[in-house]
Parts: structure tokens; C-alpha cells; sequence
């Protein structure tokens, strides 16, 4: 089934039910258990969906942080953001404000928690992701980032974003990265190529730093290999 025929299943399986699986959460939305319930619900689809029509599973090393820290993983794919739900219990993912706009995913995903970021408004973007941060930390969920803002092709290494460093210094909490190959598999090609994606959680990094120490620490952290990275106890 994998090829072009397991990758046209894909999109129409996987779509279609989140279609229903969205509109479902959208209907209890008023319930914070309802809509997390529903987003791990809709995460695991993916994973299942991924498995059966591409031929792709994951792997973890090192143990997963729940919550009190925060979360840089590399970005590579669509795979790592969706796998985000599955993995952790209720995270506070930081992503670009137009999602807010996508019917239906939009609404689910604000009432989820989810930590919007206006791009291109300088210090007020920043402050607004502080806010919103501070206050999902109060509710006892681990923040997530991509710092590189962005998908990265694979090999490649850009600066981090100055969201990072602002999220830390603002909360003084560890933080927890990952590293992984999910775009190696999970590729922009319509086919996607088989396998098995693996994630480096990797060990924490106290709060305290300097914004230099904490970008170069967790930028080289981000680009290392995950099949032999040293990872988190």
C-alpha cells in the first residue's frame, strides 16, 4: 500500500477524519478535557494514518518532560508538529497566528491553549508570547517551541528566533531539546519515503543563561544526530 496509491489513501483517510474528528472537538469545545481529549485523539489518527498508508513510525530516546520546562525541537516536517499532541499530555505549542484563521483547526487549536504569535511585530509579539506563556505554565503544561521558527530542510541550520530567548529569560525555566531526522521521511514529495523518524530528547539546560549561551547551546543541541545524541535521563 505504500507508494503513490498508500500516499492518496493518506490524504483521503487522514483528512476526512479530522474533518469529523475537528468538527466533533469544535461542538465540546467549552470542555478543557473534551478539547484534549480530542487533540490526542486526532494526533494518535495521524500517527495510526502515517503507519498504515506511508509506512512511517517513530521512535523516542531519552525520557519526555510533561511539564516546568520548556520544549525546543528542531522543525523539519509536518510530522513533529502533529506528533507534539501524541507525545506530551496537554503541551502549549507556540506557532504564527494566521493558523488562528483556518476554519475549524483554528478554533480548536485556540481553545486548546495554543500560544499565537503576531510575526513581524518586533517586542509586542514577544510580550504577548510571554503573557500567554506564563499563563499556560501556571496551568501546569510544558511550552513548546520551534526556535528556528520555521520548517528547515534537512542539513540545514539557521539562527534561532529571538522567541526562544525571550520565553526563557521571561520564565526562568529549564530548557528541554530535541533533535530528530523526521524530514529525511516525511518529506515535501507528495510520495513519502518509508521508515522510522527518530526524536533525541535531549538533556536539560538550566535557566540563568545569557541569551548568546542559551541560542548557541540549544542551536547545536537541535543539529545533532538523534540515533546517537547523548539524551535526557
Amino acid at each position: 500500500m505504500i507508494g503513490v496509491i498508500g500516499s492518496v489513501l493518506f490524504h483521503l483517510v487522514f483528512y476526512i477524519g479530522s474533518l469529523f474528528i475537528c468538527a466533533s472537538i469544535a461542538l465540546g469545545a467549552r470542555s478543557k478535557e473534551w478539547v484534549r481529549g480530542g487533540s490526542h485523539m486526532w494526533a494518535a489518527w495521524f500517527v495510526w494514518c502515517a503507519r498504515l498508508f506511508q509506512g512511517i513510525t517513530f521512535t523516542v530516546r531519552g525520557q519526555i518532560p510533561q511539564q516546568g520546562v520548556i520544549v525546543a525541537s528542531k522543525h523539519q516536517s509536518l510530522y513533529e508538529t502533529i506528533l507534539t499532541l501524541y507525545l506530551f499530555h496537554h503541551p502549549a505549542v507556540v506557532m504564527k497566528a494566521e493558523l488562528r484563521k483556518v476554519p475549524i483547526w483554528g478554533y480548536v487549536s485556540a481553545q486548546h491553549g495554543s500560544i499565537f504569535v503576531e510575526r513581524g511585530k518586533g517586542a509586542s509579539s514577544l510580550k504577548g508570547m510571554l503573557r500567554q506563556s506564563r499563563a499556560r505554565v501556571s496551568e501546569g503544561r510544558p511550552i513548546f517551541i520551534f526556535p528556528e521558527g520555521t520548517r528547515v530542510p534537512v542539513g540545514e541550520a539557521p539562527p534561532l528566533k529571538a522567541g526562544l530567548s525571550a520565553v526563557y529569560s521571561g520564565l526562568g525555566l529549564p530548557v528541554v531539546p530535541i533533535a530528530l531526522d523526521a524530514g529525511a521521511f516525511w518529506t515535501k514529495s507528495f510520495v513519502k519515503r518509508r521508515g522510522v523518524i527518530t526524536l533525541a530528547i535531549l538533556p536539560d539546560i538550566p535557566p540563568g543563561l545569557s541569551r548568546a549561551e542559551i541560542d548557541g547551546r540549544v542551536h547545536a543541541a537541535i543539529n545533532l544526530d538523534p540515533l546517537t545524541a547523548e539524551v535526557r535521563g
